[in-house]
């Protein structure tokens, strides 16, 4: 079995490396680390233009039907750099739940550009993010009403649309919100905007089939965590690149520093990491596309390994840089935030592990 990208997906990637090379070097990043929205109007039309933010919608959409495989080498890449803005809240998060869901009018204005949207899930505690949902629909005078608190809501500030999961009387329940204007809140990621949505009796209009959604809504949650794990791919990549660079240049005893076998080591074990997540991340985009068997137990796998090899690579590139490398100047912490603020988002390691020694165990 091929597990290797098609001449399509590669040329995509190259396509993806070379237009971020061009629009976002340190100083865009620099300038959209206190952005409110984390891009330009311009910039984005670009991406639009490019069909990059289309890629996940159906052909039926205006969009290009690609699956999460299809998505992977852009995820890297935007990892790699890393980009900032609302590029994988929106073209991916957003698109793989109007998808999950048959929200045909989402997923048209995704396609065209004319709205971003975002998905309101996480909430407070801890364990499945999906079961820990405490937000909830009511229906008064014919309206539906949700209360609760959504704390992390990607782009929440700035997205013309949200969906937001909120538990009613036939169980989990997807509801519309139109400028959901979240409250901007600082986070690990400087460039993963987060924001705090308030929810006290905020109109929201139900959409998605009949029924309970909590089956959807695990699903949607397991291809949203495949993608934050392709970014961080690219995110440890570049993070190794890091590594290996300064280890290279940086001189210590009359000899380069990447001659020590202390240096050596954590290079190769941050190379062992990151090729173990890759094999593990694009085994898991494949089994969601193909609906593999253990599509779920691929999913938990990858997120539990992935999150926590992130953070490992990234804090080891911090140390391979010595005392510059907890400087603001080097780009390492960059990275280490990154993997820190993604490990937290749709179900942290920990809780993944668990769940997948579940999955093992209940098919034995």
């Amino acid at each position: 079995m091929d597990f290797t990208f098609g001449a399509e997906q590669e040329e995509l990637r190259g396509a993806v490396r070379g237009w971020l090379g061009r629009h976002a070097p340190i100083g865009h990043l620099q300038a959209m680390e206190d952005d409110p929205v984390g891009t330009t109007d311009e910039q984005w039309g670009e991406l639009v233009g490019l069909g990059w933010t289309s890629l996940l919608v159906p052909e039926a959409n205006g969009g290009g039907g690609g699956g999460l495989v299809d998505v992977v080498p852009v995820l890297e890449e935007v990892g790699r750099v890393p980009y900032p803005g609302p590029f994988t809240s929106s073209a991916v998060f957003a698109a793989l739940a109007a998808r999950a869901l048959g929200l045909d009018d989402q997923l048209s204005s995704l396609a065209a550009g004319t709205t971003r949207g975002t998905i309101a899930l996480d909430e407070l505690g801890h364990g499945d993010p999906v079961d820990r949902v405490r937000t909830r629909a009511t229906r008064r005078h014919g309206r539906w009403q949700l209360s609760g608190l959504k704390p992390v809501v990607p782009d929440g500030a700035s997205a013309d649309w949200a969906l937001v999961v909120a538990r009613t009387q036939a169980g989990l329940g997807t509801f519309l919100v139109e400028g959901p204007a979240a409250e901007a809140v600082p986070a690990w990621d400087p460039f993963r905007k987060l924001g705090r949505l308030a929810l006290d009796d905020r109109p929201g209009t139900p959409v998605g089939p009949d029924g309970d959604h909590t089956a959807i809504w695990r699903r949607i949650a397991d291809d949203c965590a495949v993608a934050v794990c392709a970014e961080l791919i690219g995110s440890m990549e570049r993070a190794h690149d890091l590594a290996v660079s300064y280890a290279k240049d940086r001189v210590q005893f009359d000899r380069p520093i990447a001659t020590f076998q202390v240096i050596k080591h954590k290079l190769a074990d941050m190379l062992h990491r990151l090729e173990l997540s890759r094999v593990g991340t694009h085994y898991a985009a494949w089994a969601s596309d193909a609906e593999a068997p253990d599509r779920e137990r691929a999913a938990a796998m990858a997120k539990a390994f992935v999150a926590e090899s992130a953070v490992a690579v990234s804090s080891e590139c911090i140390q391979v840089h010595g005392g510059i490398g907890f400087s603001w100047e080097c780009q390492a912490h960059l990275h280490y935030r990154k993997a820190k603020q993604a490990d937290l988002l749709l179900g942290y390691q920990g809780w993944q592990r668990q769940r997948l020694a579940a999955l093992v165990l209940s098919a034995s």
